[in-house]
This record gives structure tokens, C-alpha cells and sequence, in this order.
């Protein structure tokens, strides 16, 4: 993220004028020795910025000299934006055309080749498997939270249903190559997610809304995340109590334990496994290392398994 930084930083102190280097450091979350070394490295790239000191003194550039702020629009400091923070274009959007002009125009003044540098470096953003998530109404969802303007929405629910909302969204979240919008519900009356590549037809409504109190988008994210984990572990409990040698005890690594006791050179440790598909996916797995003891379930299906593959190479 270093390039964004630092564009980042040229972008701040042509819009200030004169900045003080502990605000950079705050808003770019960084230390100020960090912002110190940036600057050194600008000034080596031949951008002209200078340090004064003294209650109006600050990081500003030589008189006269500018990186083409001017030229950027709303959108451009948007997507700039986006990209800074790791949030990269999604392909069927316009996202990735503003982005590359808002490059494009700050390239004039640059004083390296980036179209050379550029070349160099390539994201692929494919899987290795299957295909992208389609996004269709990515750009309104991007203007509406921009905008603060209300939406109509047909949302597509995993059961295959889908229902008419009206919502003032708040935020979105990025979470690795999946989107979601946080938004206000008002057929529910309540801020709720959704997942951006289920949303369907999406019409704009002529009609702004305030977000109350400075809505704390992390915050929600964070919490939500935690109560949908805390759900999920509730419902999806099934405990299998295994025997293991000491010896082996690292292929306990990752796995959910409830309870460990020593008995000699063995462990007895009871661990969650989630339902009984995923216990019997799991034990065998680990068949070379432990015995299952509980539940007895379990140990039928698993010598069953185990029987039909002596079969197989007998």
C-alpha cells in the first residue's frame, strides 16, 4: 500500500497547502517517522516538498508547483480512494475506467514513467475455480452511499425468494472478494446486510437521509460479525471426545477444543466438530493420529469406512 500512501500524502498537501507531518501520520494511520521516510522518498523521486517549522510551519510544496489536483473531479478522489484501502474494481462497474483516468491525470506531472512501472505489476483477481461474482448494480450502490440517496431494492434471498425493500444505505464492506452493504431497512425498521451480488433491480429514489449519530460502520461490522460466529456455534454443536498421544497433540492445531485431560501418555480431548458429516470428513483425516471414543455414532460410520475400503484393496 506504500504507492498509495504516497500519493496519498502529494494529494493531501497540494489540497492543504501547508500540512503538519503528525496530521498525515493520523489521517494515513502510519507513524511520523514513517511519513518522514515517505517525504524523503518523494523528494529523491523529484517531487519538490518542503519542511518548515514553527506553529504555521508543515510539509508544503516549492511555490508554483503542482501535481494536478486541479484536474481530479469527486469521483476521482473516490475511486483513488478505494484503491488506496485495497478495495479493488469490481470488473462489470465503471469502477476500474475512473480509476485508471484519476491515474491518468495525475500522471502528467509525475516524474517517473508509470506507464513503464505499471507493466511490471499485474492483479489478477480471478479464482482458480468457478467464476467471478457478478455485481450488476455495483455503481448505484457506490453513488447512493456517496450521495446518501434512499433506494428501492429487490433482494434475493439463499432460499430463493425475494422481497421489495426500501433502504438508506449507510456503508459498505469489503470483506476479501465479497461485498456488503450495511443500510437502514425501513420495511423492518431496523440497519440490517446485505450481500451486494444479491441484490437485484435497483431504482434511485429522489430522497435523502441523514446517517444518526455518525454511524459507526466498523463498529456494526465488527459486532455483527461476532454475533453471527456466537449463532452459528450455538447451533452447531456436536462434541467428539478422541484419544491421542501426547506426541501428536499438533494435530489438535485449529481445531475447536471443549475439554483436554491427560491420562498417561495419552490425551483425552473432546472437541466440536459441528454436525456429523463434517465429524466423519475430519476424524478420517486424522485416523493415523487419534481414536474416537464418543459418539458411538461416529465410530460405526467410521468403521464402515473403513470395512468398505478393506474391500476395495483386498
Amino acid at each position: 500500500m506504500r504507492l498509495h500512501r504516497l500519493i496519498s500524502i502529494l494529494l493531501l498537501v497540494e489540497s492543504r497547502g501547508t500540512i503538519k507531518a503528525n496530521e498525515l501520520s493520523t489521517k494515513l494511520e502510519v507513524s511520523d517517522r514513517t511519513i518522514y521516510r515517505d517525504i524523503d522518498t518523494l523528494c529523491e523521486a523529484g517531487f519538490p516538498l518542503v519542511t518548515t517549522t514553527g506553529p504555521n510551519g508543515g510539509v508544503r510544496f516549492m511555490d508554483g508547483y503542482s501535481v494536478g489536483i486541479s484536474n481530479l473531479r469527486e469521483e476521482d478522489f473516490v475511486n483513488l480512494y478505494l484503491s488506496g484501502i485495497g478495495i479493488q474494481p469490481v470488473k462489470e462497474s465503471n469502477m476500474s475506467s475512473k480509476l485508471t483516468n484519476a491515474l491518468l491525470k495525475l500522471q502528467k506531472n509525475a516524474p517517473v514513467d508509470l506507464d513503464s512501472v505499471r507493466r511490471r505489476f499485474y492483479f489478477d483477481e480471478s479464482p482458480w475455480w468457478g467464476s467471478n461474482v457478478q455485481i450488476p448494480a455495483i455503481d448505484i450502490l457506490l453513488t447512493s452511499v456517496f450521495k446518501s440517496k434512499a433506494l428501492e431494492i429487490i433482494y434475493n434471498k439463499m432460499d430463493g425468494t425475494s422481497s421489495q425493500r426500501k433502504i438508506h444505505p449507510y456503508g459498505i464492506v469489503v470483506k476479501r472478494l465479497d461485498w456488503y452493504l450495511v443500510a437502514f431497512c425501513e420495511n423492518s425498521n431496523l440497519v440490517k446486510i446485505f450481500k451486494c451480488e444479491r441484490i437485484g433491480k435497483v431504482k434511485v429514489i429522489d430522497e435523502e437521509f441523514y446517517i444518526p449519530g455518525n454511524f459507526p460502520l466498523t463498529d456494526y461490522w465488527n459486532q455483527s460479525q461476532q454475533a453471527f460466529r456466537d449463532m452459528r456455534s450455538a447451533e452447531e454443536i456436536y462434541p467428539v471426545q478422541l484419544k491421542i498421544d501426547k506426541q501428536n497433540a499438533h494435530v489438535l492445531t485449529d481445531l475447536e477444543v471443549i475439554n483436554l485431560a491427560e491420562e498417561g501418555l495419552d490425551l483425552i480431548v473432546s472437541i466440536n466438530l459441528f454436525g456429523p458429516d463434517h465429524a466423519i470428513r475430519e476424524t478420517m483425516k486424522m485416523l493415523d493420529y487419534v481414536e474416537v471414543i464418543q459418539p458411538s455414532e461416529l465410530r460405526d460410520s467410521i468403521r464402515e469406512k473403513l470395512e468398505l475400503l478393506i474391500m476395495k484393496y483386498s
